[in-house]
């Protein structure tokens, strides 16, 4: 018998170098929650902080916003109304909207406008109110000289001033006075009108009694005094 003698030789292969995985490698091992967390722990981030910021865009820096202007009038709605016009074709609605504008230095003034959109109704109500706007003559103290007093169909009201006790007015009256700067004032409806409407009418026909003319100026006009020049003379 022949022995068969099998020789091995061994062979040193060098161990593979260790591999650092990276964020895209290892997020595409992941799955399911661990996954996205890896994702949203390597995203880039915008210039606040948040992942995926554009500049200029929703995520990122905002241009800084205009300071909005103050309007000239306060204004506040006194009421809105929805009428019914009946035609041939049927019904059509509509929205009346009652508004008071002032400045709360005696300027005041009461407009009515009409229209399909709220929004539309009461632009038109503001320029009317601006349209019958007049100026009020005022004590030193922002209040009124006498008494006044006046009546619009049923509506019947009476303004007296009233000394150091503030603003005592009810309905619509208290909006046109407060609009209007008044204080120290007083104001008491006679008749059961529950009408805002007629009881704001009543209340500027009592203001008008008050008011400056039209030929007349809330301030005193200054004369400004002309310069003479005295003609030059060329030697």
């Amino acid at each position: 018998m022949t022995e068969e003698i099998t020789k091995t030789t061994e062979v040193e292969v060098p161990a593979p170098a260790p591999t650092t995985p990276t964020p895209s490698s290892t997020a595409s091992v992941a799955t399911g929650s661990v996954a996205v967390a890896q994702d949203r722990e390597f995203a880039p981030r915008g210039p606040r902080g948040r992942q995926g910021g554009k500049p200029g865009g929703r995520q990122g820096g905002r241009a800084p916003r205009a300071p909005r202007e103050k309007p000239e009038f306060d204004s506040k709605t006194i009421s809105i109304r929805r009428v019914t016009r009946v035609v041939a074709g049927g019904r059509r609605f509509s929205l009346s909207v009652a508004l008071v504008a002032g400045d709360r230095n005696g300027r005041i003034g009461l407009g009515t406008g009409k229209a399909m959109d709220t929004q539309v109704a009461i632009e038109k109500a503001l320029k009317a109110a601006k349209r019958n706007m007049f100026t009020l003559k005022l004590s030193k103290q922002k209040s009124l000289p006498h008494d006044i007093a006046a009546k619009f169909k049923s509506s019947e009201v009476m303004i007296m001033p009233n000394k150091g006790r503030g603003l005592i007015a009810g309905s619509s009256a208290r909006i046109i006075l407060s609009l209007a700067g008044l204080s120290n004032v007083t104001a008491k409806f006679h008749s059961g009108s529950k009408n805002k409407l007629n009881n704001a009418r009543a209340t500027m026909k009592a203001l008008q009694e008050i008011a400056y003319a039209h030929d007349e100026a809330p301030v005193p006009k200054v004369k400004i005094a002309e310069e003479v020049v005295a003609p030059s003379t060329n030697a």
